[in-house]
């Protein structure tokens, strides 16, 4: 392997860069918890036990300490598969086999992701079954958990096999414009993707019952009706048949949306409580935000696919890893160029979540607001917020630096206190 290869070398330093941050990040939160994770801020003072508190710190370690080998575990991996040459040898080895561009290609994405699908395994059931299950979250048996990777699988190679054909059609026909076309087909085929989903594809993992007549449902249609959104309909998902995690979301595009709550959360919280929840989630729609993330999120696909057009014609790419390619790289293999990009630069996408989780951040806190004004109040939005903390066992208050990189949402008490302005 030539270690002295540019595309070698952007690969080794975004491992060692993700595999630093990330380390120090966590041991930052650890040692924060450690000092402040058993004290209650004055604004949450009477809502949290000693026992929850305590319960949560010892959730988040050994979350943490699992976590520790797992990342050394796919670090380590990641090294070997290069190192030992897997990937020109697994390519050369399907592409004798049959012979054919599409097949092979189709073939090389399934089967590269093997070795860290089998390493993965060991630590998934140990999360499921021994800390979920510890903690009390676990619902799931080892029957569903299976189905479920079967499930996953199966949809993955119905969802990806239309994809990869049109990959390498456009990159054998279009050769300096597949990259215009192939960012297309792919943003068009996301948004068919979120119309099937609701109908189609969720029903497969769990079962969606319309919400039973009553106080509950009075209260969401009117609520829906205020803020002028129409769905196909409430929905109480069995999420419990799984874990005691609770949530509750929007799905769809178009006539399919459709609100989504666990029954977990219908049982953890009040009427009003779950209607300040779904305010929060119709914040979301009124405010465009998913509008304006899909407006920021097309211009990026396409910039990153550029970016990777022109550099898979590249002969160093390839033979950095290994493959037998000197001036030419052949046409058969530029489907596995796009996979050897994600690889070189995939390990640099931490260093942009502190950008995306602002922003992420910034439209929860107008969602917030959005909930507070459409109730008319933020108080049961807030004890809304406190239960579900401590139902799922979240930290109330990260170090600013690791909810920087690693919160979507705002951590509780910021939360709160927007709330309480």
């Amino acid at each position: 392997m030539d270690l002295k290869n540019i595309f070698i070398i952007i690969f080794l330093v975004g491992v060692f860069i993700q595999l630093c941050l990330d380390q120090i990040l966590e041991f930052i939160d650890f040692r924060h918890r450690k000092l402040y994770g058993r004290q209650i801020p004055e604004e949450l003072a009477g809502q949290f036990s000693d026992e929850i508190l305590d319960k949560t710190c010892r959730y988040e370690d050994a979350k943490y300490k699992f976590w520790i080998p797992r990342t050394f575990v796919s670090t380590a991996l990641s090294l070997v598969l290069y190192f030992c040459g897997f990937y020109p040898w697994l390519f050369e080895l399907i592409w004798s086999w049959c012979g054919r561009t599409f097949l092979t290609l189709f073939i090389f994405i399934f089967a590269s992701g093997i070795p860290s699908s089998i390493i993965s395994i060991p630590f998934s059931l140990y999360n499921q079954f021994g800390i979920e299950q510890k903690f009390g979250f676990n619902t799931m048996t080892i029957k569903t958990w299976i189905l479920d990777g079967i499930k996953n699988l199966a949809l993955s190679i119905l969802v990806s096999a239309p994809l990869v054909f049109v990959m390498v059609v456009l990159l054998e026909k279009f050769t300096f414009t597949w990259w215009i076309l192939l960012g297309s087909v792919y943003f068009a085929f996301s948004l068919i993707l979120s119309v099937i989903y609701p109908t189609f594809i969720a029903p497969l993992f769990n079962k969606f019952t319309p919400l039973e007549e009553g106080e509950l449902k009075e209260r969401l249609e009117k609520l829906l009706a205020a803020a002028g959104f129409k769905s196909s309909g409430l929905f109480i998902m069995d999420a419990s048949k799984r874990s005691k995690h609770s949530n509750a979301y929007f799905t769809g595009f178009g006539k399919s949306k459709r609100v989504v709550l666990y029954d977990t959360l219908v049982e953890q919280l009040t009427p009003a409580e779950i209607e300040s929840v779904l305010a929060h989630e119709l914040g979301h729609y009124k405010n465009h935000h998913i509008i304006k993330k899909l407006c920021c999120l097309v211009p990026v696909i396409f910039v990153v696919l550029f970016a990777i057009s022109c550099f898979i014609r590249n002969p160093l790419l390839y033979s950095g890893f290994g493959f037998a390619v000197e001036s030419v790289v052949p046409q058969q293999l530029l489907g596995v160029g796009l996979f050897l990009m994600m690889i070189v630069f995939g390990s640099y996408e931490d260093l942009l979540s502190p950008v995306v989780n602002f922003f992420s951040r910034k439209d929860e806190f107008e969602a917030d607001a959005f909930a507070k004004k459409l109730c008319g109040t933020g108080k049961n939005l807030c004890t809304a917020l406190i239960k579900l903390n401590k139902e799922n066992l979240s930290e109330i208050t990260p170090p600013k630096i690791y909810s920087i990189f690693n919160y979507s949402h705002p951590p509780l008490l910021e939360r709160i206190r927007a709330l309480k302005d």
